[in-house]
């Protein structure tokens, strides 16, 4: 697993096109190493499409995506999701029914060949981070929409990703639980101090967890401000 878990963000010239529409129309941004940067936006602004090119899930019509000193992702070339040490949490937790909430946190590690017994103390320290010790052995159907999230949320940080992408992740959830679930999730990624994309369409949301906020206004950064509590 990566012990190096600070890696900046670089996008230059990023544009996307569906067809003859343009989605993404020159994005330059920068994320600092161990930072959260904040996609905030209606539906349709191009936060989604910017979400799925820094994982790996589309290839750039122009522009550059770059991790660290590494382009991951340019015309002609595109790194897979698997190479790029990516963790990410959705909105719909995409957890499997029919695995253990340990099997599910554990997946990640089976795919990279982890032994067993590392697997284990792996898995038991990321469900401890989210407050989960000791619901290894339940099922996803067992658990509250809140826990089921922060199953997702162990299972992204369990391989130590170097950059941790959320789509959306507590939209599903009511106004209260979303607010503090925000606030764990930006503590929890102080101690990592893993760099984070968070999409939302929520401004409150984007204030608690995120570092800096980029508006996104028909695939155009409109607005960038930074929160006072990151100054």
């Amino acid at each position: 697993m990566n012990q190096d878990t600070r890696v900046s963000i670089r996008l230059r010239g990023l544009r996307q096109r569906f067809g003859a529409h343009t989605v993404l129309d020159g994005i330059d941004l920068d994320v600092p190493a161990g930072t959260t940067l904040a996609l905030l936006g209606p539906s349709g602004c191009g936060k989604s499409t910017l979400l799925k090119l820094l994982a790996g899930l589309l290839q750039p019509d122009e522009g550059a995506v770059q991790f660290g000193d590494q382009i991951v992702a340019e015309p002609g070339h595109c790194l897979p999701p698997e190479a790029r040490e990516l963790g990410m949490v959705f909105q719909d937790y995409a957890l499997w029914p029919h695995l253990t909430v340990a099997g599910n946190v554990a997946f990640p590690l089976e795919m990279r060949r982890v032994p067993r017994a590392e697997r284990a103390a792996a898995v038991a320290q990321a469900l401890e981070r989210v407050g989960l010790g000791g619901f290894g052995a339940r099922r996803p159907s067992a658990l509250s929409g809140g826990q089921q999230q922060r199953v997702a949320l162990a299972r992204a940080i369990v391989a130590r990703p170097r950059v941790l992408l959320f789509d959306e992740p507590l939209s599903n959830l009511d106004p209260q639980l979303r607010a503090s679930l925000a606030l764990e999730i930006r503590e929890l990624l102080a101690q990592l101090g893993t760099t984070a994309v968070y999409v939302t369409h929520d401004r409150a949301e984007a204030d608690t967890l995120a570092h800096r906020i980029v508006e996104l206004a028909q695939g155009r950064v409109a607005r960038v401000t930074q929160n006072s509590w990151s100054r």
